[in-house]
Formats: C-alpha cells, sequence, structure tokens
C-alpha cells in the first residue's frame, strides 16, 4: 500500500557562495562560485522525499515574483502535488549560505519573506490535503501557531506527525502533544532541554527530557557521527556512513526524508535509523540542497554496501 506523505513548511530560494574560509567581523574576502538552488527546510524536505519516490503534498507560500515562480514550476517537474501552494506579495523566502571548501560546514542567513504569510488560515484552508495523507514533516521556519494547527489535524485524523525542532526554539506543549517523531541535532536538543549533548548519558539524559514533554519517539542527529533513536523500551545508536563530505547543506533535511520515508514503510527501528542516516550522508556528497539529494537506488546501493563490510 503506497503512503502519503504531506511536507507544510517553509520554500526558500538559497543563494550560495563557496569560500576558502569564514569572514571574520569587518573582513572582506572573495567568493570562489555563487549558485543559486532551491531550498527551505519545508522544501527540502518534500523534494528528498519525491526522489525516494514517495507520492508528497505540500502546503506553503511563496512570493509573486521570478523565484516563487521557478519554485512552483520546480515542483510541478518533480511530481509534488503544489495545490497548497499560493503566492503572496512579499517576496519569495531566501537563505544567504556560505560554505567553507576545507571544511564542508556553512554558515546560513535565512529571510523568511512569504514563509510569514503561511497562516493558520491558509493550513485550514488546505485541511483536506493533510487529512489525505499518511504522514505530516513540519518544520520551525514558518509562523508557530500554523505548525501547531497542522499538526493538530493530523493527530485528530490518527497520521504520524514527524517535527524537524529547527531553528530550534522552545516549544508549546500543545505542539509537542500532536508529534510523534522529534528530529533534533544535538545543538538543538541541548536548546530545547538545557541539557548538553557531548556524550551518550547526556543524549539519553535530553532524550528522557523530551518524552517527559509529551514526545514519545525522540530521534538526535549527531551529523557525521550519525543518530541516536530513543523511545521507552529503545535505545539505538547508529554510526555515520563514511562519504567524502564536500557540502553539509540540507543533510538534516534529507535525514528527515529517509526517516519519514522508512517509518512510511514501517521499517524496524534499527532500519529506520539506518535508512535516514544514509539519505543524510549521500546528500553531502554534492553541492547545494536539493540537487545533492539521492535517489532510492542510491540509498539502497550505500545501504547493502554496508552490510557487506
Amino acid at each position: 500500500m503506497n503512503m502519503n506523505f504531506c511536507v507544510v513548511g517553509s520554500l526558500n530560494m538559497d543563494l550560495v557562495v563557496k569560500v576558502d574560509h569564514f569572514p571574520q567581523p569587518g573582513e572582506t574576502i572573495v567568493g570562489s562560485c555563487f549558485n543559486t538552488f532551491y531550498g527551505g527546510k519545508g522544501g527540502n524536505q518534500a523534494f528528498a522525499l519525491s526522489k525516494l519516490s514517495a507520492d508528497v503534498s505540500f502546503i506553503g507560500k511563496v512570493g509573486n515574483d521570478v523565484f516563487g515562480a521557478q519554485y512552483l514550476e520546480h515542483f510541478e517537474k518533480n511530481k509534488i502535488n503544489r495545490e497548497g501552494i499560493s503566492s503572496t506579495q512579499t517576496s519569495t523566502g531566501t537563505a544567504h549560505i556560505e560554505v567553507e571548501i576545507s571544511s564542508a560546514q556553512n554558515h546560513i542567513i535565512v529571510v523568511p519573506g512569504a514563509n510569514n504569510d503561511l497562516t493558520p488560515v491558509w493550513v485550514e484552508e488546505n485541511r483536506k490535503i493533510i487529512e489525505a495523507s499518511d504522514v505530516l514533516m513540519l518544520q520551525l521556519e514558518i509562523p508557530m501557531e500554523s505548525v501547531v494547527h497542522a499538526a493538530k489535524i493530523m493527530k485528530e485524523k490518527g497520521g504520524i506527525v514527524i517535527l524537524d525542532p529547527a531553528p530550534a526554539i522552545q516549544l508549546p506543549e500543545q505542539l509537542l502533544d500532536c508529534v510523534d517523531y522529534i528530529t533534533p541535532n544535538e545543538t538543538e536538543a541541548t536548546i530545547l532541554t538545557s541539557y548538553t549533548c557531548n556524550t551518550e548519558f547526556e543524549i539519553k539524559k535530553a532524550a528522557q527530557k523530551l518524552m517527559a514533554m509529551g514526545v514519545p519517539n525522540v530521534l538526535i542527529k549527531a551529523g557525521k557521527k550519525g543518530a541516536y533513536l530513543i523511545n521507552s523500551d529503545t535505545f539505538i545508536y547508529e554510526a555515520g556512513f563514511s562519504v567524502e563530505a564536500v557540502d553539509s547543506t540540507a543533510a538534516g533535511d534529507a535525514f528527515n526524508a529517509g526517516l519519514a520515508y522508512a517509518i512510511g514503510k514501517a521499517f524496524s527501528a534499527k532500519d529506520i535509523i539506518r535508512h535516514a542516516c544514509a539519505v543524510g550522508a549521500l546528500t553531502t556528497t554534492g553541492f547545494g540542497a536539493q540537487e545533492a539529494m539521492p535517489d532510492y537506488e542510491s540509498v539502497v546501493k550505500m545501504l547493502k554496501s554496508q552490510e557487506s563490510n
């Protein structure tokens, strides 16, 4: 049986420059190249799901500008249902990204633009899209009240709600009560719980606090080190895959899509986290956000290659 996925979230155009090193305050440096890419945490997660051959619908907002028109065409081309996207007079969201060549790390400044116009009213107008889905993916680059409303709709329907708490802020109880899986990285987990996450013991302690706050499943991303899946009777650590990373942009979004896909396919707990880690790792091997995301065949190949080692 095919599972349907819905993403409610942000759409940005990423403006990316490669640099030899990050500039210090007051320093002007010369970048080695500049590109524009489709981005936004919501858009990234939806596109990553579509690359895995999932059926995906999107609810969001773009500006009435060239970036918005390009994004709509991009979703159409990649068979993502864009019925829940409309244009506003505000500019399309943008993300200004510096990528340091030597480390593959990045600095990001986001200008939300039309994403701030994704109101609870617009979510409600597209309630049927959420209700027709089995898995809902949420992030925090749109107004919190809209995230909460979408989560409540899916909770009432009885589907699965996955929250990527980024950018991390304190979360309202009414949202946490609706979330089935929360997926912070180590820094975000620290912000949410006030516990440092430098050791396995600390990660477990942070996860237990998130569970006490109402979320039954906590998945903490640890970058190239891998990830942890914790619930009331499970503690699983999956080591990261060894790849030649060139750009970590959107790796976390790809990870979440891999997670959602595996949950939708009812994989075992261990296979859920392995699948998510594989999708995230493969994304770091290419430059840009969505352009670097792997297809399903590439993920399967990586998983099989690890099994044989």
